[in-house]
């Protein structure tokens, strides 16, 4: 299903085309998470954290709705981005691996 922009200005050269694409599999495990009580009323917050030797880091968790947050809306959930964040989030792929050797979340950065 098309993911659909919502709460941000199309004026911004951040969010046009796609910001954040999920494979089906990542999806699906989204759904089956944000169904437990503990994560009633959350969406999927994506985000980038700077510091260390490292650089940046991914970001992942659920999270009540934000104000000043980009909204994604999927079918049956949202993602969460603040503003610093979709720059580095631009066309970024979130898969899940799961199985004996899985590794969770997988964030891909085609940049």
């Amino acid at each position: 299903m098309q993911n659909q922009v919502k709460n941000s200005s199309v004026s911004d050269p951040a969010v046009k085309g796609n910001i954040v694409i999920l494979t089906p599999i990542a999806q699906g495990e989204i759904r089956r998470l944000l169904q437990s009580e503990a994560n009633a009323g959350k969406g999927l917050r994506l985000g980038i954290r700077g510091g260390g030797c490292s650089g940046l880091s991914y970001i992942l968790d659920f999270t009540p709705l934000e104000e000043g947050d980009t909204v994604i809306a999927y079918d049956g959930f949202e993602i969460y981005l603040d503003r610093k964040s979709i720059v580095y989030l631009k066309d970024i792929i979130l898969d899940y691996q799961g199985g004996l050797t899985g590794k969770g979340f997988v964030f891909s950065n085609p940049m």
